[in-house]
């Protein structure tokens, strides 16, 4: 659980729940990290020992250097800063290495949520949450949440709550 006395919280919400990416998203990444590192490997010891000079090994390892921070270390970060937070209130998107960006659904507007996943998701723990929001956004896909049927139904109580809050407010 995260922390309830965050700044960007409004008055009377606190947080429920806080998500990354499922860790299936790795999954490309950490293969193609072993790939570059065999690779590299493998063209230091296959390259004859006449082209295999201290500079061509420097080459070597600064390819395979450059294809882990693009193919591993950049996916990596982006899944570590990628979180969907549940509050009281609303469902938070939040993505970036650099820059942040985030997208809020007020959970009043939700007038559905679903889940649905495969049987390579169900084996992982994890799936596609859609939510129905009224309004200009309309339908929300995430892919790979982890825990997904737990996460629609605390996301689906958490509507029915706010809906009943704000109709005792309105009375």
């Amino acid at each position: 659980m995260a922390d309830d006395h965050d700044s960007s919280l409004t008055e009377g919400e606190r947080f429920v729940l806080r998500l990354h990416p499922h860790w299936k998203t790795l999954l490309g990444p950490i293969l193609i990290l072993v790939l570059v590192a065999a690779a590299a490997l493998a063209l230091v010891i296959l390259l004859p020992s006449s082209a295999s000079g201290p500079v061509v090994r420097l080459v070597i390892g600064a390819v395979a250097l450059v294809a882990v921070i693009i193919w591993f270390i950049v996916p990596l970060l982006r899944w570590r800063t990628t979180s969907y937070e549940l509050t009281t209130r609303r469902l938070r998107l939040r993505s970036g290495i650099i820059s942040r960006a985030g997208r809020d659904f007020p959970l009043i507007r939700i007038s559905d949520v679903s889940f649905s996943h495969d049987l390579i998701d169900r084996i992982l723990g994890c799936g596609k949450l859609t939510v129905e929001s009224a309004g200009e956004h309309g339908q929300l896909i995430l892919k790979d949440i982890p825990h997904v049927q737990r996460v629609q139904s605390t996301l689906f109580q958490l509507v029915e709550d706010e809906q009943a809050r704000l109709s005792r407010d309105e009375r």
